[in-house]
């Protein structure tokens, strides 16, 4: 699952012992990560493709 941090946000990742990008990661399915989607410390969200330059 592609999650991001709430805006201001730093949510620890606990299989890294980093903090969540940003930008946003993807992570592995867990009850820590569906209870910080539960509590809106994060949101699931689809990772963005760079725009091509015309």
């Amino acid at each position: 699952m592609f999650l991001k941090p709430r805006k201001g946000l730093k949510v620890p990742d606990p299989k890294t012992g980093r903090d969540l990008d940003p930008q946003g990661a993807y992570v592995t399915e867990s009850i820590y990560w569906l209870r910080r989607l539960a509590d809106g410390d994060v949101t699931s969200a689809k990772k963005q493709k760079p725009r091509k330059e015309k």
